[in-house]
């Protein structure tokens, strides 16, 4: 239960400070002697709220933390920080008594000077502040021991920084001068937005009838239903409430995706970074085996039971409260087989473009397809007599989730292996593995293969039997692809990415630009990523294609740029880049330089994303491309072309 409301005290925190803070701050220095000051830091909070002291119980609330810059180097720190008058206070919730400050505060740190040169001190202050809802934030904090104005050393940029930072700006002149349809280019970006959501929405739909077949949620629908019809003897009231319940199904699982919106307002390329993020991605492969391992049977995998006792005791409150409980309660106990799916979906949100978009699309037909049979059934009853009785075919339906958890679980794995450059998994070995694990589902299908929960002499009922077939030409189809007779468009994205055919392709801006004012030939600016799934679909559906790859041989210079690339830049290629909101980002890695100088120049951070541009990189001989077809691709090709030579 605790840690359940963490989690809502976490997805609702961004949410708060996002509207309001309530604390102001301002900072003081007392001078001990020559070499000793004390950092002073005030703050004031608005009537009721709370903020968290240092040495609150760690059981509780989360409590303030100072992160000293340059600690250790520049001067050292003399005892621990004092506090100001604090409140003592038993949290029902928690079960601990906690420290914190009311109405303002005050934090004294006395510091020793190791280099007599230093002029400032900064510190991250961390804290926690509560009313009806919880703020958490880090304030940035600096101290002048010199009676100056303090300024922010991190958005000082040295000159060698600027320098650096102004080369990615392009100076390209207005390109929509030029342009004809460029109304018609608009209304089709537009619309390729529009159809990708409702494939996502799809997806997740799907997504929500596949969890709805587990035995974690199918026998919880003629219990529930049954609940709701029979409430008092009240069918409208029942049947209120049976819509309430779906509702707050819904809405449950809309704000998981929550946090990411805000993540994404604060930086736009925040998501890419966590979706190609090389732990992360080793992560998922981690936990999608052990998503599989749970439903072929080795153990339970599942919430902490106290948190769905704890539900099911609130369910009872009754009202609207009590029915938005029973949906929580709903949400925790299927976790063991839902979850595996929500992860599936969030990984594969992450890993797209505009993925907090994207993942609340995706959560919108998971939960209304996880509610609907409760809304449907509790309107017409009489439905409940055509349910499949619960038996051993949701045990079949677990055993086929797992081997598909299986399969996806290599995609995160090739995600870390391709943009990390280890080798580990090339697109032939990733091909291999996948014939082996979906002829190793058909043989279970078939009952060659038993899993612990699977009875001695499994029956195998027509339809088991033809989805077994259904993988056997599925291994087939993978087999063709591996012997080279065929190219698997239909897993364009999924697996690791082939080589295109007849391309010669850059991956560094200034030697394309370079070689394309040699031979007189305009740029093609391919933004891409290694993890980015919508890029292997249009490299294996599109650019394979006869006119299209035509032109990208012979009329343009490629340069595919990825934006995801970790290889380190060498120690002075990295710099600082200051953005127009404040915000310091470091350009370390080959991924960076490349993202920012996508968002700098195009205002764009998906990807792919496809620019023409002149060989001088001034001028942009058409309107920027996203996914698209072959046909509408090669007229965007032509198009630019044409301007070109014009």
């Amino acid at each position: 239960m605790k840690k359940l409301i963490l989690l809502f005290i976490a997805l609702f925190s961004f949410a708060a400070f996002a509207q309001q803070n309530p604390v102001k701050f301002n900072t003081s220095v007392t001078k001990i002697s020559n070499t000793e000051y004390d950092l002073i830091i005030n703050f004031e909070l608005e009537d009721e709220w709370h903020l968290y002291s240092q040495h609150s119980d760690p059981n509780g609330s989360q409590a303030a933390k100072l992160t000293f810059k340059d600690a250790g180097k520049k001067y050292e720190l003399v005892g621990e920080a004092k506090e100001g008058d604090t409140h003592k206070a038993f949290n029902d919730i928690f079960e601990v008594e906690e420290t914190f400050f009311t109405e303002d505060g005050q934090i004294t740190q006395r510091i020793k000077l190791l280099d007599p040169k230093t002029k400032q001190i900064d510190l991250d202050f961390f804290y926690q502040v509560c009313k009806e809802s919880c703020i958490s934030h880090t304030e940035n904090l600096s101290f002048s021991l010199t009676g100056e104005k303090t300024v922010k050393t991190t958005v000082e940029l040295s000159a060698d920084d600027k320098k650096k930072s102004k080369a990615l700006l392009l100076d390209i002149v207005n390109k929509d001068d030029y342009l004809k349809d460029t109304k018609k280019d608009t209304t089709t970006v537009a619309t390729d937005k529009k159809k990708s959501l409702f494939q996502l929405f799809l997806l997740g739909f799907l997504g929500g009838l596949i969890a709805l077949l587990t035995p974690c949620v199918f026998p919880m629908i003629p219990l529930t239903v049954s609940f709701f019809t029979k409430q008092g003897g009240d069918k409208k009231k029942g049947l209120f409430n049976a819509f309430l319940y779906g509702f707050f199904i819904v809405l449950i699982y809309l704000l998981l995706s929550l946090p990411f919106h805000l993540m994404d307002s604060l930086d736009p390329e925040i998501l890419n970074n966590i979706a190609t993020n090389v732990y992360l991605n080793v992560f998922f492969f981690v936990i999608f085996i052990v998503f599989a391992l749970s439903f072929f049977g080795y153990y339970e995998l599942q919430l902490p039971q106290s948190w769905g006792n704890k539900m099911d005791n609130a369910s009872n409150a009754g009202g609207m409260l009590g029915i938005f409980f029973m949906a929580l309660t709903l949400a925790i106990v299927s976790f063991s087989c839902t979850g595996p799916v929500l992860g599936s979906l969030l990984a594969g949100s992450l890993t797209a473009t505009g993925g907090a978009t994207q993942l609340t699309i995706g959560m919108l037909g998971f939960g209304i397809a996880l509610a609907l049979p409760f809304v449907l059934f509790a309107i017409f009853p009489n439905w409940l007599q055509s349910l499949p009785r619960s038996g051993g075919w949701m045990t079949t339906v677990k055993v086929v989730l797992g081997f598909l958890e299986v399969a996806f679980a290599l995609k995160f794995l090739s995600n870390a292996d391709l943009v990390s450059h280890w080798g580990l998994l090339p697109r032939v070995l990733f091909i291999v593995l996948w014939i082996v694990i979906f002829l190793a589902m058909a043989l279970y299908l078939f009952g060659f293969i038993k899993f612990p929960h699977d009875p001695a002499k499994p029956q195998i009922s027509k339809s088991r039997f033809g989805l077994g077939l259904i993988n056997l030409a599925f291994v087939a189809y993978l087999g063709l692809g591996l012997a080279g007779i065929i190219r698997m468009p239909l897993l364009a994205g999924l697996l690791p990415p082939m080589q295109v055919e007849n391309l010669t392709i850059f991956h560094d801006y200034d030697t394309a630009k370079a070689f394309a004012l040699k031979n007189n030939k305009p740029m093609l600016l391919d933004f891409t990523g290694y993890a980015c799934q919508n890029c292997r679909r249009m490299e294996e559906k599109v650019w394979v294609d006869a006119k299209v790859n035509n032109h990208l041989a012979n009329d343009y210079v490629v340069v595919s740029l990825y934006v995801d690339d970790k290889a380190v830049l060498p120690k002075e290629a990295q710099f600082q880049f200051l953005k127009e909101n404040g915000y310091v980002k470091q350009i370390k890695t080959v991924g960076d330089k490349w993202s920012t100088f996508q968002s700098l120049n195009f205002n764009s951070v998906s990807q792919p994303y496809y620019v023409l541009l002149a060989p001088e990189g001034d001028l942009m001989l058409n309107k920027p491309q996203a996914v698209t077809d072959a046909v509408t691709y090669e007229k965007w090709l032509a198009d630019g072309l044409k301007f070109f030579k014009e």
